[in-house]
């Protein structure tokens, strides 16, 4: 983890959730809502106050795991964004998300399950929040009666801010599309099904005081202030720019690299030491905007059609709008909002040019294009260096980079030395050569198959490769084992 790039517990958190929200197809302040109700509600179920404290954070993780699947919803609904908000919005989600009982779960449901509440638990545990919030999060998708996904809690084992939020989800949603009093109704449909009755019957009566207070023009969102110390603490801003990577595989480690070149170029522009830590942030949160793009957009060759240029363009604007609420990330979010600006006003969402792009913007820029250019894509191979060399000087003698920039940065890459390989943390077991190899390649979404191909080895030793990594990596899907091989410089 690098010390330029630390950020309070409680502003990462709610970065990831603007990211789930976005991946969601919801309001950017869904989660916050639902966070504040969550705590609401328990409360006035005289939950214990570890309990009240759980529901708020798992109420803005819940969705933190939705870039981990997004290639698995694409594959099942094709569009991953616009697919999950219909399955949020639908007045019977129990019907739509899951078989009847007396039918087996689909594995590829089951599939998509593990992935998220495996991604979003680790997230839990990484940032070190209570096991209460990690165990809910875990089974965010189980039911009060057995009826969840994947089917294996039910009743008292289902922890309780799992239903918590899970009934604060409904009421925030519900009510902004159909109204309170459908909304209630919903709800007391669900009472006992989905979640236990004693929480609708306890919040209830309350419901009309706590929507009004969340429409006010001052909404209660819960301030710094109220947070326990564990929201507190500082962790690396890294692990939100590989999350976000998660979306598409292909992109694994991408916001790392921008991130990275970034600072490197920063500095050899003579810009200062804070504006290098800037740039490097600006670069790991660049991309938030990107979880409200669905997956086959981004997996489609160029040139794209109007409509999904159009859905393209706000990327950044997502990106600005999303992080630049938070206090931390303020200045951060302004910078990442210019990293698809040109100089010449081709670029988006705002269309600046010249002297109108700031130069830390303008730096995040080139390193995102040169990244863009050095990563494959399901398309096309990625850009040899030479290509890519040749690429970003035509973009600056075509007045669309900064040619200073462009020359700084250039300078990087051609100066930059080999990543050193990171040595395992203390009581963590080491990964043999063959096993970070496997690791890369599944990391990228390589199937077995294709893992065998690129290695030279057998299918049957792939698998046995990566039953070995889940074991050290103590995890069960590839977009876990992907997360944490990126959180501990593994790849």
């Amino acid at each position: 983890m690098s010390d330029d790039a630390t950020i309070s517990v409680f502003d990462a958190v709610r970065a990831l959730a603007f990211i789930g929200d976005l991946s969601m197809g919801q309001p950017t302040d869904h989660s916050l809502r639902t966070a504040w109700l969550a705590g609401m509600i328990a409360t006035q179920a005289r939950c214990e106050p570890s309990q009240v404290e759980a529901a708020r954070h798992v109420a803005l993780l819940r969705w933190s795991g939705c870039t981990a699947n997004a290639q698995e919803f694409a594959d099942f609904l094709e569009d991953d964004v616009q697919g999950r908000s219909a399955l949020l919005a639908s007045q019977k989600p129990r019907k739509a998300l899951q078989p009847p009982r007396s039918v087996p779960i689909p594995d590829g449901m089951l599939a998509m399950a593990n992935i998220h509440c495996e991604i979003a638990g680790d997230i839990a545990n990484t940032l070190g929040l209570s096991a209460n919030t990690e165990a809910a999060l875990r089974a965010i998708f189980e039911t009060y009666d057995g009826g969840g996904v994947p089917g294996l809690l039910q009743g008292n084992d289902v922890p309780l801010a799992t239903y918590v939020v899970a009934l604060a989800s409904d009421l925030e949603i519900f009510s902004r599309l159909y109204g309170l009093d459908e909304a209630l109704a919903l709800a007391r449909g669900r009472a006992n099904s989905v979640y236990p009755g004693f929480l609708v019957d306890a919040s209830a009566p309350w419901v009309s005081t706590w929507m009004k207070a969340l429409d006010s023009a001052a909404p209660p969102w819960t301030d710094v202030a109220d947070q326990p110390a564990s929201m507190l603490r500082r962790v690396g801003l890294e692990l939100v720019g590989d999350v976000i990577d998660l979306k598409l595989p292909w992109m694994t480690g991408y916001s790392r690299r921008v991130a990275q070149l970034a600072r490197d170029c920063s500095a050899r522009a003579g810009l200062d030491e804070a504006s290098c830590h800037r740039t490097y942030k600006a670069g790991l949160i660049h991309g938030i905007g990107r979880a409200s793009v669905p997956n086959a957009i981004w997996n489609a060759p160029e040139p794209l059609p109007a409509s999904s240029l159009e859905r393209l363009r706000l990327v950044p604007y997502w990106t600005s709008r999303a992080t630049g609420q938070i206090d931390g990330l303020a200045l951060e979010a302004e910078i990442a909002s210019f990293a698809f600006e040109r100089r010449d006003g081709s670029g988006y969402f705002r269309g600046r040019s010249g002297m109108a792009m700031p130069q830390e913007g303008q730096i995040v820029a080139a390193a995102e294009q040169w990244v863009s250019l050095r990563t494959r894509r399901p398309w096309r191979a990625a850009f040899t260096e030479a290509e890519a060399l040749d690429r970003m000087k035509e973009e600056a003698e075509a007045g669309r980079l900064d040619q200073e920039v462009v020359a700084a940065l250039l300078a990087s890459v051609l100066s930059h030395a080999p990543a050193k390989a990171v040595a395992p943390v203390r009581g963590e077991p080491s990964l043999s050569e063959r096993e970070l190899e496997v690791l890369r390649c599944i990391s990228r979404g390589d199937n077995t198959k294709q893992v065998a191909r690129a290695l030279g080895i057998g299918p049957r030793t792939v698998r046995t490769h990566v039953e070995r990594l889940f074991l050290k990596l103590e995890c069960s899907t590839r977009a876990a084992a992907t997360l944490k091989a990126a959180t501990r410089g593994l790849i």
